[in-house]
């Protein structure tokens, strides 16, 4: 049997792998999360046997070590971070400190079996867009806030244990992921959440900066099709669509879709952390997943079904 360790397993994007991971017997997944953003009720169903979970703080060298040395796992999908925007932003130290959950995975995963380790960057690491669409190898990163540049500084790590210890790695740069099991903390549904209750929906600016958006199976199919065809093998790829919204555009989809009476309330803009523009070359995901995206508005109704939003 093949042992998975994935990190942050309880998010929207580590359980949803989780939960695909599991449908298969001849795995058995090891799902780590200290829950700080994550839920339990993102993990898979208990029906199933080939999983457990463990309740652990990456960060913490000595948590992560029994784990680790008492699984001898063969592949490890490092997801665990701070995320969200405000919370990161309000956090930066709490930010940083994941540096040393990357450099415990590295260690650990170096004097263990592990064969390959799988690391979720972001295209925050390309901080303000110097060029569209965002390229993996051409596209300088321009990142400065602190979220950015530990996912930088993570990417590095990476590629210099490959270098000095011939650890195999793959850098999935996730563009914006929705799906429905994701925390109000993001776009798609903070907005549906408010809309469903006719509530304001609340905007940073005006609105005009623009983000794409992945539906979370397009995501997690891509990652999957990766580590079972062993694909992108030491290398990085962007992972999300590549269709650009505005997101007062979105906030007004939404709301026309549920035929909401909530109101756009613009706040202050955000200092820092909110790029004006975000848009991958997604032609190396498109290549690989050999089939059309799920679109926003399919994302949307599919989000809806799901029992948090029916009303």
């Amino acid at each position: 049997m093949i042992k998975i360790l994935i990190t942050g397993g309880a998010g929207n994007v580590g359980g949803a792998l989780a939960r695909k991971l599991v449908k298969n017997p001849n795995y058995f997944v090891v799902i780590v999360d200290d829950l700080s953003t994550g839920s339990t009720t993102k993990l898979p169903s208990k029906e199933l046997s080939n999983w457990s979970f463990v309740n652990c703080d990456v960060n913490n060298y000595t948590s992560i070590s029994e784990i680790m040395l008492t699984n001898h796992f063969d592949y490890v999908f490092h997801f665990a971070a701070v995320v969200g925007v405000k919370r990161t932003q309000e956090n930066p130290i709490m930010v940083l400190n994941d540096i040393e959950g990357i450099k415990n995975v590295l260690q650990l995963s170096k004097n263990s079996s592990v064969k390959r380790v799988f690391f979720s960057s972001s295209s925050e690491v390309y901080g303000e867009p110097v060029e569209l669409p965002q390229n993996e190898e051409t596209t300088p990163l321009n990142s400065r806030v602190p979220y950015a540049i530990v996912k930088n500084v993570g990417e590095s790590f990476f590629r210099s244990y490959f270098k000095s210890y011939g650890l195999p790695y793959t850098i999935f740069r996730f563009f914006n992921t929705y799906g429905p099991n994701q925390s109000e903390d993001f776009v798609i549904a903070k907005f549906l959440k408010s809309a469903l209750k006719n509530e304001d929906i609340t905007i940073y600016g005006d609105g005009s900066q623009t983000r794409t958006f992945c539906y979370v199976d397009d995501n997690i199919n891509t990652c999957i099709k990766i580590f079972e065809d062993n694909l992108m093998m030491n290398d990085v790829i962007n992972i999300g669509g590549a269709k650009e919204y505005k997101i007062l555009d979105v906030a007004k989809l939404i709301i026309e879709k549920l035929n909401s009476k909530s109101k756009i309330i613009h706040l202050p803009a955000l200092k820092e952390g909110d790029m004006t523009r975000r848009m991958p070359d997604n032609s190396k995901m498109l290549n690989i997943i050999q089939n059309d995206l799920i679109s926003l508005d399919q994302g949307l109704d599919l989000m809806l079904e799901h029992p948090d939003y029916r009303s």
